[in-house]
């Protein structure tokens, strides 16, 4: 299941660098591409708003 990041993200770029596959773009809200996300949870384990989880 890929993860997904909810309205709390601050935009503030920490997961996109730690993402190994690229699978995270930019935005207001960052948004994570499931068809990319190996789910491998890093993006989850540095977002300092603790913003990102498994989707449902």
């Amino acid at each position: 299941m890929a993860y997904k990041i909810s309205e709390d993200c601050a935009a503030c770029g920490s997961c996109i660098d730690e993402c190994p596959v690229g699978a995270i773009s930019a935005g207001d809200i960052y948004k994570i591409d499931p068809s990319l996300c190996t789910e491998c949870g890093t993006c989850a384990d540095v977002c300092p708003m603790s913003a990102i989880a498994p989707a449902n």
